[in-house]
């Protein structure tokens, strides 16, 4: 394919996709952009997921597993199912959904919805960095009360400067790139959606935890942190990669107007490094686990999703340089 091909096949998708497609990488003016977004409440994944939703607001019955999910056949399979609640709430906000269209919904969660961890009310979070993260950009979305969770994610940042779900339960004391990640991404939602910058000082610790590491290494003996820095899969759901990492790099130097981090360059080479001979990106081995529907490429097939994030992120890295 030549880019032309490429931006040809990114636009004929999905509009959660093609909407930031249009915006990120064809230049085309909000008007048009804005009007493909508003079709994700009716048309393709969205109108999709939309349709599954509960009457009491929750979808699959549950808040994290679905409904009877524990010591069922399922609970023994690999994996874990992506069908309850917070993750289809964190992909509907992630592909443009409007709030208003789960209008209601966050008051039914307030009301019936429980971790099941603990039983805790669900816009309070619970003790996972990750879930309270998803909780924390969900709940401003929908404009639901998260001042518990913007209360905890600095009180449980760790010394090194991030997070770690482990931590939480005692099994560690030094971040994770996974984890940190995830919070920093939550946050970052949180203040584009309410211009509250109270955890910008946490933000920016868990976001130089990972620059200090150049979004691959160890910081004790530089070596690769694990292969899982550039295996790049979507959706990744908590999954971390070098690609994940640079995407929300991106995301904060529009938000602060800042220039990219020079130490984003071996992540950004490594991207650059899996791009196919005809621009796009395959994608890798899918987290197992039961979904809705499929909403990318089989492994090893191109991926338009991961070519829409591969492609954003040098455009932005080769621009500024």
């Amino acid at each position: 394919m030549t880019d032309a091909r490429v931006l040809d096949w990114l636009l004929d998708s999905d509009p959660a996709l093609r909407w930031q497609v249009e915006r990120d990488v064809a230049g085309a003016p909000p008007e048009v952009w804005e009007a493909t977004r508003a079709r994700v409440a009716t048309d393709g994944f969205g109108a999709r997921l939309l349709a599954e939703q509960d009457d009491d607001g929750q979808w699959a019955g549950g808040a994290f597993f679905p409904a009877g999910f524990f010591g069922s056949a399922e609970a023994d399979e690999p994996g874990q199912p992506w069908t309850a609640t917070t993750w289809v709430l964190k992909d509907l906000r992630e592909w443009g959904l409007d709030s208003s269209v789960l209008a209601g919904t966050a008051e039914k969660l307030a009301a019936g919805c429980r971790w099941e961890c603990d039983d805790l009310p669900y816009w309070g979070g619970e003790v996972d960095v990750c879930i309270n993260s998803y909780t924390l950009a969900t709940g401003a979305w929908l404009g639901a009360d998260v001042s518990r969770l913007v209360d905890w994610f600095p009180a449980h940042r760790l010394a090194d400067g991030g997070w770690n779900c482990e931590a939480e339960e005692g099994d560690s004391v030094r971040s994770s790139f996974h984890s940190t990640l995830n919070a920093v991404r939550g946050i970052l939602a949180y203040e584009r959606i309410t211009g509250d910058t109270s955890m910008r000082d946490a933000r920016h610790a868990g976001e130089e935890y990972l620059l200090a590491r150049r979004l691959m290494f160890r910081l004790t003996t530089g070596e690769l942190v694990g292969e899982f820095v550039a295996r790049f899969v979507y959706p990744n759901r908590h999954r971390y990669s070098a690609l994940a990492a640079l995407d929300h790099f991106r995301d904060v130097a529009f938000v602060e107007g800042t220039p990219p981090d020079l130490r984003l360059g071996e992540a950004v080479e490594v991207v650059r490094s899996a791009r196919q001979p005809d621009g796009t990106w395959l994608q890798s081995q899918p987290l197992p686990g039961r979904t809705w529907f499929d909403v990318d490429a089989a492994q090893g097939e191109p991926s338009p999703w991961l070519t829409l994030f591969g492609t954003r992120v040098l455009e932005w890295w080769d621009a500024s340089a």
